[in-house]
């Protein structure tokens, strides 16, 4: 791990502006989830005064660089940190290592811990939560303890655990401040009791030795219990137990159920004593089996399995639930083709989330080489698996409307990366953190990327000033016209014959005017020469080009300016107290897991496909909104999420770059790899889009670039991105359906 950069190295002796850029910025991004804080040196007061930005220009000031320093539990975390501020590397707010015990905070502490301590003031037990409790399981689960009870009394033998259960009914009715200890026999009471004999329990005599222990399992009444009572209590704590973890928020009652059916219910009823606590009440001694102050918990988003936050982990039987059904009913009796559409659609959230946290394990443990392919290799991989599903579907149907659905898509994710997911971070971080600083020159790559892939120059026009060294459109520069990935579309528009589908002359003069409607341009007049001979050549160099753009962006980012980040990792321990890194999930199990998800994406990606034909055709919404929304955004919303908590913590320097880094993806290297792939498998899917798309990517990439040029922003910027989004949104709603759908 690199040495430390602390507070007391001082600040850098570079120019009188980089002491001022040391001073000015004393918004410290914390990472405190994750165990780590971005420092940034201190300089006395005398090097702030007032006369620096007087001496220098603002935007000398603005392009000063900041070092930053991360600190981290262990060296593998510290890679991962390092990670996320590297441009192409998939950005990932979870641990992939478990973090120290005593590292962790008193709420997050009470979370994972059993049932099974007694506090000295527990409060209130009259909660909205206990309340809740009691009107979803406590009332049911108590009258099923009476009933249960009343049939063990019936049995006589089983009149032991009919005392039980009539005493738990008291309790699972409302379980809050009392407390089931498992009460230790004295020696001298059980030697009394071995001198008396056969005694029935029945009439209130002692209990014999030989129930105790391993002879309880050899009991009368413990086969009465096991065969007439145990089952089905279980059965109800085990549905209980289901229900309120799925609900999450009510983890704490599904942990009670759960040890109830695991272990209380399995011990003798006469070592078991259920009282009441008492603020001034000595506990009695013995093994404290249940004791419960609150049944939800709202931190419980927080909950993690194995490192797997838990709604990935309740979302994981749904993957399971959408493959049976889409695969064993085919022929759709059970169910009809737009459930078996949302499941699958779901189901890829889940997916994506494990793929993520496969992708950032492997990359943490391994070095710089290993996490740049696997990032490559498997970080479109959930959006690439639909897309090309998709076109394949749409050829083998010869329907064109699963590749204008698939440019949809495309269109979507780039203009909901670009203002719903900053727009956003920017909204909620800005309720937290009245204004919001990122490092503008990193996210200038990202921009410098976007336009080059959206935008090209025209003649006209001259773009916003900018600060110095932005990554972006220089200040001066020709405004952006549709180029990159839409230079086939422009050249569409100039070379090709338009085609109407009905025209009417509204003058009733030969001459005079025509109202025309489905009007597209013909690209394969003259038997497609303009198509092969110009088109497509143009085409496939965008599509080499662009990728080739991509890696001279990693290279410039990864190796030759480095400085633009300037990141360094340090221990957050002191010295004598480090922490070894303890790896939720191995590289050989991530890898697993990684190709796994995959799999099981191309499964949901095919079920997805190829039940949303009857959506498209039955549904009254225009498909162009199908796809910039449904399509487009669901897979994206575990980055949306991570993005979101980044702000929260006052890093928006990661939540700008998640969006960022999706839509770079998407027009170098998502695009090209469908169009590439059309050459070895023929689909309709070509690289020339409707105007309505090409206006909205070039709009939202101006505008996301006009946001970002300060390096600052508030909730008020955030909301400008997220009304124009749903403007767009709007706009796509009201257009009509693609021709060929």
């Amino acid at each position: 791990v690199p040495k430390a950069r602390g507070d007391s190295d001082g600040p850098r002796r570079g120019s009188l502006c980089d002491r001022h850029c040391a001073a000015i910025n004393n918004v410290h991004g914390d990472l405190g989830e994750l165990g780590c804080h971005l420092h940034r040196p201190r300089v006395p007061a005398a090097a702030s005064t007032p006369s620096c930005c007087q001496q220098h220009s603002e935007e000398a000031c603005e392009s000063c660089v900041l070092k930053t320093t991360l600190t981290a539990e262990n060296a593998v975390e510290a890679n991962k940190l390092s990670n996320n501020y590297k441009f192409g590397f998939k950005k990932w707010k979870s641990h992939v290592t478990a973090r120290p015990w005593e590292d962790r905070s008193e709420i997050v502490k009470e979370l994972y811990s059993d049932l099974n301590v007694i506090r000295a003031s527990g409060g209130s037990t009259l909660t909205c939560g206990n309340v809740l409790y009691l009107l979803l399981f406590g009332w049911w689960l108590s009258l099923l303890y009476v009933l249960v009870a009343a049939v063990m009394f019936l049995t006589v033998m089983g009149a032991p655990y009919g005392r039980l259960c009539w005493e738990l009914a008291g309790y699972f009715l409302w379980p809050f401040g009392k407390v089931i200890q498992k009460v230790e026999v004295p020696k001298s009471h059980q030697a009394c009791e071995a001198g008396v004999g056969e005694s029935s329990a029945l009439l209130g005599g002692p209990t014999p030795r030989r129930w105790l222990g391993a002879g309880h399992w050899r009991r009368a009444s413990t086969a009465a219990w096991l065969c007439l009572g145990y089952p089905l209590l279980a059965l109800a704590h085990g549905l209980v137990s289901v229900t309120a973890w799925l609900l999450v928020l009510l983890i704490p009652a599904a942990k009670l159920s759960a040890r109830a059916a695991a272990r209380l219910l399995l011990l003798p009823p006469e070592r078991l004593l259920v009282r009441r606590l008492r603020v001034t009440e000595v506990p009695l001694e013995g093994e404290v089996i249940l004791c419960c102050y609150r049944a939800a918990n709202p931190y419980y988003y927080k909950y993690a399995v194995d490192g797997i936050n838990v709604f990935a982990v309740n979302l994981l039987p749904l993957v399971l639930v959408t493959l049976v059904l889409g695969y064993v009913d085919s022929p759709n009796h059970l169910t009809g083709s737009a459930l078996k559409f949302s499941l699958a659609l779901l189901s890829i959230m889940p997916l994506s989330y494990y793929i993520g946290m496969a992708i950032a394990s492997i990359s943490a443990q391994s070095n710089f080489a290993v996490g740049a392919v696997v990032n490559a290799t498997f970080g479109s991989i959930t959006e690439l698996t639909f897309y090309i599903t998709a076109l394949i579907k749409g050829s083998r149907e010869g329907n064109r409307c699963y590749a204008e659905v698939v440019k949809s898509a495309l269109t979507g994710t780039l203009v909901g990366c670009v203002l719903l997911v900053p727009g956003l971070c920017m909204v909620i971080g800005g309720i937290r953190h009245q204004e919001q600083r990122f490092n503008s020159r990193s996210a200038g790559v990202s921009s410098a990327l976007l336009f080059l892939s959206v935008g090209g120059e025209l003649g006209t026009g001259v773009s916003p000033r900018r600060p110095p060294g932005f990554g972006g459109v220089p200040q001066g520069a020709p405004c952006a016209v549709p180029a990159g990935v839409f230079a086939p579309t422009l050249f569409s528009k100039v070379y090709g014959k338009l085609v109407c589908g009905e025209c009417h002359n509204v003058t009733q003069n030969p001459l005079g005017h025509y109202l025309c409607h489905n009007c597209h341009f013909d690209l394969m007049d003259n038997n497609g020469t303009l198509y092969y001979s110009h088109v497509q050549p143009l085409v496939y160099t965008v599509s080499i080009l662009l990728p080739a753009a991509y890696l001279v962006g990693l290279f410039f980012t990864l190796k030759t300016h480095t400085h633009i980040y300037d990141i360094h990792i340090s221990d957050c321990h002191m010295p004598g107290h480090h922490h070894s890194a303890v790896v939720h999930w191995s590289r050989w199990r991530a890898l697993l897991i990684l190709l796994l998800s995959t799999l099981c994406m191309s499964a949901c990606a095919d079920l997805a496909t190829e039940h949303i034909s009857p959506i498209l055709t039955n549904s009254t919404i225009s498909q162009y909104f199908i796809g910039v929304t449904v399509l487009a955004m669901v897979p994206e919303l575990p980055e949306i999420v991570n993005g979101i908590q980044f702000a929260l913590q006052n890093n928006l320097s990661l939540s700008i770059e998640i969006g960022n880094c999706i839509a770079v993806q998407v027009c170098m290297l998502q695009i090209p790899i469908l169009v590439l792939f059309t050459i070895f498998y023929p689909t309709n899917f070509t690289l020339v889009f409707s105007d309505l798309h090409v206006y909205a990517s070039m709009f939202s990439v101006v505008l996301m670039n006009y946001i970002f040029m300060d390096g600052k922003c508030d909730y008020f910027q955030g909301t400008v991105l997220v009304m124009v989004y749903f403007i767009l949104l709007a706009v796509y709603f009201f257009a009509p359906s693609p021709s060929g759908c």
